[in-house]
């Protein structure tokens, strides 16, 4: 098989050393070309890593809603009427709403963004306090340093139970010291300690300096009746979340009275409308950086072809030889595009390790920081895709010299000094 043609890659090879100066500055436009598409498609990759690195752990079709105070009169309320949810009114969503995965209520001691003196032995962290029930932590996860998250029989049971986060722990106990048994103090209610969570280092909703105790156990310790805070909901993959909020918004506003055209009376959040958009701008990214290294590795490739030309026309009584001798112009064309294959994969394969050592290097000097890149490495399938793409071009590119070569006339060429 001609592949395997032992003079036909000694050729090629003395061909190209001939001249290893010019060969080296020719091959520099493919390296820089390579190491420019690696790097970008890197980097984006590292970004998209990044954000889904701050959403690991929040269900990314996650919706939140809770209750403000009317913007609209409405059957014969007045504007700026509070609205206070119920517990009732999250079994009645989940049961007309098919498409919720999850529902959790939530409670919070005292107001949104208030804290809450907790003690211990004397003493004390200013924390925010949750009731919860345990499919919370199906939609914020919860880290577990120690112990366990809340779980059914707690609810059941109505325990006096809680789960802490480590910046409370740290407030409230020495170092190393155990904490998991141990009781806490919140108005008064002890409160016995069953795990300790940390930051996952990414969105965190409730924070690092928080108390969760079970629902059912705050409704009675602190007197809160059916009242119901707000809703953490997690929505079917298949289904928009959009689409739920309408729903739960319509509902809740023929229950409580609510006009429909009133948009202030329940607040809400879609964290999928924050996911969507990261997703859609890595995306594009990915797209441009890929589209502008495929245009200049498309330079650096076409270099390599004018370099070819050049060549071409000093071998022309080489070629004119070789014709001579019954070379037929298949093989000498095979000979001119297989050196263009030759010079841009070793080129490209040079540009690839150098910028995988660069992007290494990117991950090492920003690991611990602010900015948003993890692991800035491309996949298997995007160098697959460049690598064949690169040897394509150079393959279509390596072409017009070659067909150069075959054009020249053995007589024309043995006459040439």
């Amino acid at each position: 098989m001609w592949i395997f043609d032992r003079d036909l890659w000694g050729e090629i090879f003395n061909t190209l050393g001939k001249n290893m100066l010019r060969t080296f500055l020719t091959m520099i436009g493919v390296i820089l070309a390579m190491l420019i598409l690696i790097l970008l498609l890197g980097g984006s990759n590292g970004l998209s890593n990044g954000f889904n690195k701050i959403f690991e752990g929040t269900a990314s079709n996650s919706l939140f809603v809770w209750s403000q105070r009317t913007s609209e009169p409405y059957k014969g309320f007045e504007r700026g009427r509070r609205i206070r949810f119920k517990i009732e009114d999250a079994e009645i969503i989940k049961k007309q709403i098919p498409e919720i995965e999850v529902l959790a209520p939530r409670i919070e001691l005292g107001s949104h963004r208030d804290v809450v003196t907790v003690y211990r032995r004397g003493r004390k962290s200013g924390s925010a306090v949750y009731g919860d029930y345990p499919e919370i932590d199906n939609i914020t996860k919860k880290k577990l340093v120690e112990g366990r998250f809340l779980n059914q029989s707690d609810i059941d049971d109505s325990k006096k139970v809680c789960v802490i986060g480590e910046e409370t722990y740290k407030l409230l106990f020495d170092k190393g010291e155990k904490a998991v048994g141990e009781d806490i103090r919140i108005n008064g209610v002890f409160f016995r300690i069953v795990g300790i969570y940390k930051p996952n280092n990414n969105i965190n909703i409730d924070g690092e300096n928080a108390v969760f105790i079970p629902f059912s156990t705050f409704q009675k310790a602190f007197n809160s009746g059916d009242r119901m805070g707000w809703m953490a909901i997690a929505v079917d993959p298949d289904t928009k979340v959009a689409v739920v909020e309408s729903k739960i918004k319509k509902i809740l506003k023929a229950k409580y009275d609510i006009s429909p055209k009133d948009e202030r009376a329940i607040g809400s959040f879609d964290m999928s409308e924050v996911f969507n958009s990261i997703s859609a701008f890595t995306t594009v990214l990915k797209g441009f950086s890929f589209f502008v290294g495929i245009f200049t590795l498309l330079a650096g490739v076409i270099a390599i072809s004018n370099i070819l030309l050049i060549t071409v026309k000093e071998r022309t009584k080489e070629i004119g030889v070789r014709r001579a001798l019954g070379a037929t112009p298949k093989v000498v064309r095979r000979q001119i595009v297989l050196e263009a294959i030759v010079l841009t994969t070793f080129a490209g394969l040079i540009g690839f390790t150098i910028s995988v050592g660069a992007l290494a290097l990117i991950e090492i000097a920003l690991s611990g920081g602010d900015v948003p890149i993890d692991n800035p490495m491309i996949n298997i399938p995007q160098f697959t895709v460049s690598f064949l793409l690169m040897v394509a071009l150079s393959t279509l590119i390596g072409l017009i010299p070659a067909n150069r070569a075959v054009k020249i006339k053995p007589i024309d060429a043995l006459r040439e000094e």
